[in-house]
């Protein structure tokens, strides 16, 4: 079976939100088309506490896009997105999600950031979403949503690496940097992801 994983499509990422992505809301309207050709439908949803060590704000002396160490782990410092329960963690009230099975929240963990929809970034922990989609009998996947460059990306890369057939529908995502996009479409082709447009499903 194929599944739809919509990745982290919250009002922040949105213009508007605390960490918009630029354009980000133009893929929504692609989203909603594509969920009628898909049996399944998933979704990720960014989740963190206010005290989230990927804050700038918790880091004296720190400002948005520094770097720093987390869990020994290189970390850019985000402007506060996200936050449990608020208004900015929500979907945008744009997206259909009636047809949304089950959502997978990352980032829960304060000294750890959790880009992708399947892991932690050291991998520590898992959020259950392989385990659901190989319980549901889901061979291939079809990623959209945001960023294309950080959370779509790793998303992707874990889900190849976990073995499903993986594609990214890159009209369905926007990236926060384009050349960030341009050396994440390179890692994930050399792992034999495939990058396509919703007109091709």
């Amino acid at each position: 079976m194929d599944a739809l994983i919509i990745v982290d499509v919250q009002n922040d990422f949105l213009p508007g939100g605390s960490l918009a992505v630029p354009d980000g809301d133009k893929i929504v309207p692609v989203i909603n088309t594509l969920q009628d050709k898909f049996e399944l439908v998933v979704a990720t949803q960014d989740w963190h506490p206010e005290d989230h060590g990927s804050f700038a704000s918790n880091h004296e002396g720190k400002e948005p896009f520094d770097k720093t160490l987390l869990e020994g782990l290189e970390q850019i410092l985000w402007p506060d997105h996200c936050l449990q329960s608020s208004k900015g963690a929500d979907f945008t009230g744009k997206l259909n999600n009636k047809r949304i099975e089950a959502i997978f929240r990352k980032g829960m963990e304060k000294q750890i950031d959790s880009y992708s929809g399947f892991f932690d970034n050291g991998k520590k922990k898992a959020t259950g979403l392989a385990d659901y989609l190989r319980g549901r009998g889901v061979e291939r996947v079809f990623i959209a949503g945001l960023a294309a460059d950080v959370c779509v990306g790793f998303t992707t890369l874990d889900a190849l690496e976990l073995g499903f057939e993986t594609f990214v529908i890159e009209d369905a995502t926007k990236p926060i940097d384009e050349q960030n996009w341009k050396e994440m479409k390179n890692d994930i082709a050399s792992l034999g992801g495939k990058i396509i447009t919703a007109e091709s499903i």
